[in-house]
């Protein structure tokens, strides 16, 4: 009942991921994403340790695929999961277990990949894939909600959805973009809304955790 991307952008090193589900709060069980390291999703029947697993296995220099395997063979329910990851230089894989419903899909693009479980279609990741693939001048967030929103227009869950999730890392040890919708009739459309009113402020609040003094001082309104 959840589909996703993580995508990379290659101009910037920016890694992100985007999720979508039809159950409550998807972003506090499913992605994972560290700056300069890669990043994960874990889906299905969640389990959120895999996440942390993959990017800390990617730390130490495993690839995606090789991030994937190990946390597939270290997990003794497996079969139950659904698994993607991006490794820093953009390589990508995913995994399905024998147990997850269908219709179930994976697709990889060029610093991409999309999973989907219990959706409408197998397809969907490929359209995720291409919406991400469409711009790659345009900044990551808006490529990754892009994927998502071709996701559910290519046929979404077979129930509405609830929740979504956008995490962005970017070249420090917090979240560039941590944005979360985690009970809404239209989550994504939220999320949408959300990261344009948050656009214009990023990078404001990174200079406020690295150069507080660079920022000018507050200034109450004037009083009526």
């Amino acid at each position: 009942m959840t589909f996703s991307l993580l995508g990379r952008c290659a101009r910037t090193g920016m890694l992100g991921a985007v999720v979508t589900t039809s159950g409550i709060a998807v972003g506090s069980r499913c992605p994972a994403v560290r700056a300069g390291v890669g990043a994960a999703l874990s889906q299905s029947r969640t389990d959120p340790r895999l996440g942390p697993i993959m990017i800390a296995l990617m730390a130490r220099g495993l690839d995606a695929r090789q991030a994937i395997d190990a946390a597939v063979a270290g997990t003794p329910d497996a079969a139950w999961r659904q698994l993607a990851a991006l490794d820093a230089g953009g390589g990508s894989a995913s995994f399905s277990g024998a147990r997850v419903n269908p219709e179930i899909g994976e697709a990889r693009g060029r610093d991409c990949v999309a999973i989907a479980n219990i959706v409408r279609s197998a397809t969907i990741p490929q359209a995720m894939v291409r919406a991400f693939e469409a711009d790659p001048a345009r900044a990551l967030p808006d490529r990754l909600l892009d994927a998502i929103l071709a996701g559910e227009a290519a046929g979404g869950e077979f129930v509405p959805l609830a929740s979504a999730a956008l995490l962005v890392a970017h070249q420090q040890d917090f979240p560039y973009v941590d944005l979360r919708v985690d009970d809404h009739p239209a989550p994504l459309h939220e999320l949408a809304r959300l990261w344009h009113a948050y656009a214009p402020l990023a990078e404001d609040y990174v200079l406020r955790a690295l150069q507080p003094a660079a920022i000018a001082a507050y200034q109450p309104p004037p009083e009526s």
